[in-house]
Order: structure tokens, then C-alpha cells, then sequence
């Protein structure tokens, strides 16, 4: 389970298993079998409905996209899977990292995004991003915001962040407010919806560094923003079942590397985010070399789980579980992206599910909500794989005391509850927050046809 969320983050077929995960083969898959189309009956005699979203997801990641920012310093690149880059630098700057009380002087360069008009006015929002960053460089993501009323956020920093640890400690930002709006780790979010402000558009900042002089560079892929409305709630409707069929993904518990590596968030116990990012990962093919892993304890079973940790750690946090450090680390496996959105229903998990594509779920619960977990959480993240033909869930539940008890199979209303809703009463008896349903995707970067399908079903492009 993760560590406690701060108050303001919440943030029927059978389908065949196209082949089983074993060693550098193929993912298993769910063959392809079509949604059903709104308007026609669900098992109960109903008609599907298609809800409105309320979630608006928007990434640049192709050449045009690029082309379409302000660029001081960098360049559009052109090619198999398009990015950007650093061409000369606009100048240098010192940067003194908080967590290590280090100044260094740095190259930088930027890229600012078109303003986007989101087509949900949102009371939160979530960048994500996939970037390449060698020995020597860095990035620095920004989001500033057009509020309803007409005027704007600040600049806003999402994330410091560089795939390893030696040259800055990647660190979301804490402190930043104009009164209206505040970013909690991850997440900007409105400091009082029921005022009726609204962010209306958004613009992105990259900003590329490299050590003076080195002729290295960054490469970003894929940037991206959530914004989402979610009306606060304690219960939602509940989905008819649709499509069923299970994924063979790896299973990891985080459970068994409880006092290892307590440098990063007091261990395993709090590992359920990366945990769950590497059992993903592996099941598209990615892994880790011996080189990478020798830095682990080699007494330690699944040495990768606390190389995700390490490689996803949060230092201003405190904790594995920001939401786009663990894309953006999933994006470091070659021909991987990864972003964080919120889907609307479990019919949009079985969506995806039936396009060989699992999810990672955010959820919070007592332990009296959801049957056959045995434990409560503030936070917690686990990996949808599958649905039973009566509709439950099949998670792999990274908290699970070995990798043999990980795949759980849990009720469907349960799950749909409080995966979904933004209000709960915790073990107190106070009103906590919910995730509103955010969830990590991981997919490939040349998706095939029927994920790229599934993937625009539940807003992602």
C-alpha cells in the first residue's frame, strides 16, 4: 500500500488469450472482440448508454506537434517516433537541488506548447511525459492555466525530472498556490470548485538541460495533460458487465521487500505504484539488465521491484507513488509510453482489456469495502488484468503476502466504487478523498490498430 495521499490529491464474452508470457515472448493478449455499441441491450435488457466525459486528455507527440510550440533552443525531430530535442542552448542557469544542497551551472533550452482549450472545464489536472534523459541532463515540466474568469495561473512546475539519480533528485515541487489554485505533488486542482472557477486551457513548458558544453541532450516523446471535472461523489452508477477475459501479466508483491531499501519511502510496504509499474512493463517485454540490478542486494528476490522504487522516487514526496514519475520511468523501457488519465467506468477497463492492454488503478478503501482485500488503505495501486464472466475484477494486488497470492479476483461493484468515486469516509469516520478514477496506461509506441482503437475509446490519442 502507498503512503497516506495528501487531502487535496484524488485525485459477456469470453475473450481467448492470444499466448502466455514466457521469457522474451510476446504478451498475452485478449483477441479482438468488439465493445458493445451504445443503444444496444446489456445483460440485464438495458440499453447501453454512453455517458458524457468528463475527463479531456490531450498529448503532443508527433512532428507537427512539435512544430506547433515555441521554441527557443530546440528543435523538432523527425522520424519512427518524433520528439524533441536540444539544438543550442538559450543559456545557462544554476540550479540548487534541495535534496542534496548542490549548485550546478547548466545549458537549458525550451519548448512551450500552444495553448489547449480543454473541452471539460476542469477542477484538476495531471501532466505526463516520456523523455530519454542520459547521464547529464535533465528536464523540467511546467503547466500554466487560463481560469473562467478570464485571468491566468502562474507558471506552474509538474515535475523535476531525470531518468536516474546522480545528476538531480527528481522532485515534484511543493508551495505553489496564486490562492485560487494549488499543485499538491502532482496534481493542480482548484481550491474551491463549488465557486464555479474552472481552468478553461492550458499551455505546457519543456524546459531541456545538459551539463555546459557536452553536446548531450534530452529527447521528449510524449508530453501531455489530464484535466477532469469529477462531481464530488460517494457512490457511482454501476456498469453491466460486458467483456471478459484475462491477461497474463508478471505478479509482484511489494509485501515480501518490506525493510529493504528503506531510503525509498520505508520500503516495500509502501511500493505498491512501482510495483505495479514493473509488472506492466515486463508483461510488454521490457527488462532489466544484470548491470542495472547490481546495485540490489542479491539476496533479494525480484531485484527489478526495488529498482523501480529507487527509479520512480519522489524526494520532495517523500514517497514511489507520483503519478507521472512512474509513467515517465515505464517510458525509459524501449518502445514503451505511459500516461496518466482517469477513465469513467469498468466498460472502459474492458475496453482495454480486450486490446491486450492492462491498467493500473488508484484507490483508497476501509477494509470492510472491498471483499477479500483484508486490509484498508488511504492509497493504494493495483493492476487490472482481466473480468470474470460475471463481470468481477481480476487484479493483481502488488499488497499480497508473496507473488503466488498476488492475482485476486474481486467484486465488481466494489471494486467500480471505490476505484471511482472523489468522497469516502475513512477509518476515522471523517470525509477523505478518492481518486475520481486516475489511472496509468502503458502501452506500445506503435500501438497496433485495435489498441490504438481502444485507447481513442477512453480519450487517449
Amino acid at each position: 500500500m502507498s503512503r497516506a495521499e495528501q487531502p487535496s490529491r484524488r485525485s459477456v464474452l469470453a475473450v481467448a488469450v492470444a499466448a502466455a508470457m514466457a521469457g522474451g515472448a510476446a504478451p498475452a493478449a485478449a483477441a479482438s472482440v468488439a465493445a458493445p455499441a451504445a443503444g444496444t441491450p446489456n445483460a440485464e435488457g438495458r440499453p447501453h448508454a454512453t455517458p458524457a466525459r468528463q475527463v479531456d486528455y490531450r498529448a503532443w507527440t508527433t512532428y507537427t506537434d512539435w512544430r506547433s510550440g515555441t521554441a527557443h533552443g530546440t528543435r523538432a525531430v523527425p522520424g519512427a517516433r518524433p520528439g524533441l530535442r536540444m539544438a543550442r542552448p538559450a543559456g545557462t542557469t544554476d540550479y540548487t537541488d534541495p535534496h542534496t544542497g548542490t549548485t550546478a551551472t547548466w545549458e537549458y533550452a525550451t519548448w512551450t506548447g500552444p495553448v489547449h482549450r480543454l473541452t471539460v472545464p476542469a477542477t484538476e489536472a495531471v501532466a505526463s511525459w516520456n523523455a530519454h534523459t542520459p547521464a547529464g541532463t535533465w528536464l523540467q515540466v511546467e503547466l500554466r492555466g487560463g481560469y473562467s474568469d478570464g485571468t491566468d495561473t502562474p507558471w506552474y512546475v509538474m515535475g523535476r525530472w531525470a531518468a536516474g539519480d546522480q545528476d538531480i533528485k527528481r522532485t515534484s515541487v511543493d508551495g505553489q498556490s496564486d490562492g485560487r489554485s494549488t499543485v499538491w505533488t502532482d496534481t493542480f486542482s482548484v481550491g474551491d470548485p463549488a465557486s464555479g472557477l474552472r481552468l478553461t486551457s492550458y499551455r505546457l513548458r519543456l524546459t531541456l538541460y545538459r551539463r555546459p558544453g557536452t553536446g548531450l541532450t534530452p529527447t521528449v516523446w510524449r508530453i501531455g495533460a489530464m484535466g477532469s471535472d469529477i462531481p464530488d461523489r460517494f457512490t457511482v452508477p454501476a456498469s453491466a458487465p460486458g467483456l471478459a477475459g484475462e491477461l497474463i501479466v508478471p505478479r509482484y508483491s511489494q509485501e515480501i521487500h518490506a525493510g529493504q531499501y528503506p531510503e525509498y519511502d520505508n520500503g516495500g510496504e509502501a511500493w505498491c505504484s512501482p510495483t505495479s509499474s514493473q509488472m506492466i512493463i515486463e508483461y510488454w517485454g521490457g527488462r532489466l539488465t544484470p548491470g542495472q540490478l547490481s546495485w540490489v542486494d542479491p539476496s533479494y528476490a525480484d531485484p527489478q521491484v526495488c529498482h523501480a522504487a529507487r527509479y520512480t522516487y519522489d524526494h520532495q514526496y517523500g514517497g514511489c507513488g507520483n503519478w507521472p514519475f512512474n509513467a515517465a520511468y515505464a517510458a525509459t523501457f524501449e518502445g514503451l509510453q505511459g500516461v496518466v488519465t482517469r477513465l469513467g467506468s469498468l466498460t472502459d477497463l474492458e475496453t482495454l482489456i480486450a486490446a491486450g492492454i492492462p491498467a493500473i488503478t488508484s484507490q483508497s478503501f476501509l477494509r470492510t469495502e472491498l471483499t477479500g482485500a483484508g486490509y484498508g488503505t488511504n492509497g493504494h495501486l493495483m493492476t487490472v488484468i482481466g473480468f470474470t464472466a460475471d463481470g468481477d475484477v481480476i487484479a493483481n494486488d502488488p499488497a499480497s503476502p508473496s507473488d503466488e497470492a498476488v492475482r485476486r479476483v474481486y467484486r465488481r461493484r466494489e471494486f467500480e466504487n471505490i476505484w471511482l468515486r472523489t468522497k469516502r469516509y475513512n477509518a476515522s469516520g471523517k470525509v477523505a478523498s478518492g481518486s475520481g478514477g486516475i489511472c496509468y496506461l502503458y502501452f506500445p509506441a506503435h500501438p497496433t490498430a485495435h489498441q490504438r482503437k481502444a485507447l481513442a475509446a477512453v480519450g487517449v490519442r
